[in-house]
């Protein structure tokens, strides 16, 4: 049997409108079913899209569901967080949150600097020195609260997010992670800096995994994988156009191909979807607004499909569906 990795990135409400096109392009083209992928690791939305997946949810449903169309008769899971209310968000506009003072380093954030400067990335520390945001990411994550079950969802479902006294990633999920409630991970990871407060567990702030990777694909080593699927909203050929989101992109992109890198170095063999200059303009620059929310799941769905119909990618795909033809 093929062993398969799915990795799922962030990118705010916009970024699981760009999963649901992609995955519904997996399950419809290929007979790839998410939901089976041995190894889901989700970051910020991602972390939202992969519970989904854990709690049974369809590729189909999820693009249903974000653009509020009709679901399936069985559903019952997407019914009721469709159900609850969702909180209005106020735009993001990164250019307000950089504007704010930051933090002092702690004693903990200096001493990995200087006991771990490999593994120390500036960028990462930097925004876990930013102020608290002022919205609450748990009151958007109510819903998602009502659904927990007893235990960790399975098969393996690893939420990266990142410690804010140190700036270190910490995968909940994976052996040897802090214990904590499904939702309040997901929430830690979705806790993007200066916008939402950061989420309390076991004594400890944690804010979003996208403060170290926008994906985080290289957690996958070591899990014995034939194959990673990685959709990274976040990433993509930004070119050379100034502004902060270009540069973001720019930035989760380089990342993006020393984890992919560090994959194919174990012998897995990765299949890496990310938004083309269309899927870009439909997602413009407000990672949280819900307007065009369908263009974007169009546009991700048509151009997937057309990487995916490429002779190599497509038997990548077939073998982690299973499947010859």
């Amino acid at each position: 049997m093929t062993r398969v990795g799915l990795v799922l990135g962030g990118g705010g409400v916009v970024g699981q409108a760009y999963h649901s096109g992609v995955l519904a392009v997996l399950q419809n083209d290929f007979g790839f079913d998410a939901r089976r992928a041995d190894v889901v690791v989700g970051t910020s939305a991602g972390s939202i899209t992969g519970t989904l997946l854990r709690l049974g949810v369809s590729a189909e449903d999820l693009a249903a569901w974000t653009v509020k169309a009709p679901l399936s008769g069985d559903d019952v899971v997407l019914r009721q967080m469709a159900a609850a209310p969702l909180p209005e968000l106020a735009p993001f506009r990164p250019m307000e949150l950089l504007r704010r003072p930051l933090r002092l380093p702690g004693p903990d954030m200096v001493r990995r600097a200087l006991t771990r400067p490999l593994q120390f990335r500036p960028m990462a520390a930097g925004m876990a020195l930013m102020p608290a945001g002022r919205h609450d990411i748990l009151e958007q994550l109510a819903a998602l609260r009502e659904l927990e079950r007893p235990g960790w969802p399975e098969p393996d479902l690893w939420i990266c997010a990142v410690r804010r006294r140190d700036g270190r990633r910490v995968v909940f999920g994976r052996p040897g992670a802090p214990e904590a409630p499904i939702h309040l991970a997901i929430g830690a990871s979705c806790a993007v800096p200066g916008y939402f407060a950061p989420v309390e567990i076991g004594g400890q702030s944690y804010l979003d995994g996208g403060v170290h990777s926008s994906t985080n694909a290289a957690v996958l080593r070591g899990q014995q994988l034939d194959v990673a699927i990685v959709i990274a909203p976040m990433s993509g050929p930004a070119g050379w156009r100034p502004g902060v989101f270009p540069s973001v992109r720019r930035y989760s992109d380089r990342l993006l191909r020393r984890e992919v890198r560090a994959l194919e170095a174990e012998g897995v063999r990765t299949v890496v979807f990310t938004p083309g200059p269309a899927e870009q303009e439909a997602m413009g620059t407000d990672m949280m607004s819900r307007e065009g929310l369908d263009e974007v799941i169009q546009q991700s769905f048509l151009t997937a499909g057309a990487h995916a119909g490429t002779s190599e990618v497509a038997e990548l795909l077939r073998a982690a569906a299973g499947r010859e033809d």
